[in-house]
């Protein structure tokens, strides 16, 4: 009886079991979610702080007159050296891969340089530049949050010109000029959040040559009249903040 039992127990069973497992419903596969990729926008407004140094090659050439001819006589050339440090405010916008953008830059500069005068060795002819300003266009292209560009436009800056005694430093007559030229400059940037970025620049002012008429002092100089041409070179490194443009994901 036992034995008829367990048989029909385990026909019952696996019955069943078939049937169970035809009810259940079928297993499902999930799919992956999609790669997502970070863009970094540089679009929008930014605002940021520089510091770096600058260079500037200056030539004075003495401009005389001898019985209504007019003759010129090199005084010869010095470096004009220094920190200058500042800001910038501009904005960009950004169209596939390429980056356009407009700037303005002022930096305080203590730039100083002088050499003896190759006409008139008593005197020493001495540079100052305290401040450097730049109007700029920009174009560049970007890898994600690194950005390459190039620049130009007008460059302007306050200098001062002094003959200094080569005997005992004392001024002997001086000028000053807001000095106009023009700027080319290339510089990398990266974005390190989703509104900061830090870049290197350099830019190259092509200020020309200006004439100037030198005051003397008291007990100085009687003045003179001396030509004087400039170039500078100056290299900085920037923060900027950015606001607008804000990192995007695409699938």
């Amino acid at each position: 009886m036992r034995r008829l039992l367990l048989g029909a127990t385990t026909s019952l069973a696996l019955g069943i079991a078939p049937a169970i497992a035809a009810d259940l419903p079928a297993r499902t596969f999930t799919k992956a979610p999609a790669m997502i990729t970070t863009i970094y926008d540089w679009s929008g407004f930014y605002i940021g702080l520089n510091a770096g140094g600058a260079s500037a090659r200056t030539c004075w050439t003495n401009k005389v007159s001898f019985a209504g001819v007019a003759a010129t006589n090199a005084e010869g050339c010095h470096d004009t050296t220094g920190a200058l440090a500042g800001g910038q405010i501009g904005y960009r916008w950004q169209a596939g891969g390429w980056v356009f953008g407009v700037e303005g830059q002022g930096n305080w500069a203590n730039l100083k340089g002088s050499n003896t005068s190759q006409l008139v060795p008593p005197v020493t002819n001495q540079t100052k530049i305290n401040g450097i300003g730049l109007l700029t266009g920009q174009i560049g292209y970007s890898w994600n949050n690194v950005l390459w560009y190039v620049k130009g436009g007008a460059a302007v800056a306050g200098e001062k010109y002094n003959g200094l005694s080569t005997a005992t430093g004392g001024v002997l007559d001086q000028s000053s000029a807001t000095r106009w030229g023009a700027a080319v400059g290339t510089g990398v940037e990266v974005g390190f959040a989703k509104n900061w970025s830090v870049a290197a620049e350099y830019e190259h002012l092509f200020m020309g040559n200006r004439t100037l008429g030198f005051s003397g002092v008291p007990g100085g100089a009687a003045g003179r009249t001396d030509a004087v041409g400039q170039d500078v070179d100056m290299a900085t490194v920037r923060v900027n903040y950015r606001w607008g443009g804000p990192v995007v994901s695409k699938h």
